[in-house]
């Protein structure tokens, strides 16, 4: 698996965080999972498309050009065939400029773009067809530019994310609308027009994703890792763990740590999660 992020450029750095490509020629026949972190998403398959699980409906195939709503728990998706895809990050306040008013009933779910917007969805296309065929990331940016780059964000929306991602998530929601000068419900009203969720998931969202870096990159204790976090000890941090992810820190941490050593399982998430993955020599 071979996953690069890419920078975006100033002008649209406020809508975008980053635009990523995720490729592996021969993909493991095993689900992977993916977990949150609190981002909407455009995604175009270039390769075969993935198919995702829902209790709802089993295994579907996706369609190639995605808009991805706000995830709130683990998702598991499985290759098909040769895995090629490029995805656009976008910053959390901007989902609502893709999907309008929308957004929030998007939650969970991931939809062919073509269902909001066709024009958009077969510019995007082309524009990817270039990135993918010119190994070039300006080539995505003009029709983004041009879609997006004059679309008005919510400031205060903006400023709120900002704050819970500084804090990992551990701000008081009831301060958080104080500090916005907005009365709670107002706050509430707003971030789920805007984000998609309420404040209230997106900070266990980011709470989560800090937690999840933590067990990877250290060898900290668990009730440690729990404390930083934010939770109230380490069984809270078990219980919220494995409700989003369906797993205890400590198997979590495990599982993560064999990644590293071959298991494919976790493969794709902890892309995500580091931002890089390289290419595994070929077995002999």
């Amino acid at each position: 698996m071979d996953y690069h992020e890419f920078e975006v450029p100033p002008a649209l750095a406020a809508y975008f965080q980053c635009a990523w490509r995720l490729r592996d020629p021969n993909p493991d026949a095993a689900p992977q999972t993916i977990y949150p972190d609190g981002r909407c998403e455009l995604i175009v398959h270039i390769g075969t498309p993935m198919r995702r699980y829902t209790l709802a409906e089993g295994w579907q195939t996706q369609s190639d050009c995605l808009f991805a709503g706000q995830i709130r728990g683990a998702i598991r998706l499985a290759a098909a065939g040769p895995v090629d895809c490029v995805g656009l990050r976008l910053q959390p306040a901007a989902g609502r400029l893709i999907a309008g008013l929308r957004l929030a009933e998007l939650a969970d779910e991931i939809v062919a773009l073509a269902t909001l917007e066709p024009a958009f969805a077969v510019a995007l296309r082309d524009a990817v067809s270039r990135f993918a065929s010119s190994a070039d990331a300006g080539a995505l940016w003009p029709s983004l530019q041009s879609r997006i780059a004059t679309a008005p964000l919510d400031a205060r929306m903006q400023a709120a994310c900002a704050e819970l991602d500084a804090a990992d998530g551990a701000v008081a929601i009831d301060d958080l609308a104080r500090g916005l000068h907005m009365s709670l419900r107002n706050l509430q009203i707003c971030f789920l027009r805007d984000v998609g969720i309420t404040p209230k998931e997106y900070a266990r969202i980011r709470r989560l994703n800090a937690t999840v870096r933590q067990l990877d990159a250290g060898t900290a204790a668990i009730s440690e890792v729990a404390q930083v976090s934010g939770y109230a000890d380490q069984a809270h941090a078990t219980r919220e763990l494995r409700r989003a992810v369906g797993l205890t820190p400590a198997r979590l941490r495990r599982a993560l740590r064999a990644e590293r050593d071959g298991e494919s399982t976790l493969r794709m998430a902890a892309a995500f999660v580091r931002g890089h993955a390289t290419p595994r020599p070929a077995r002999e």
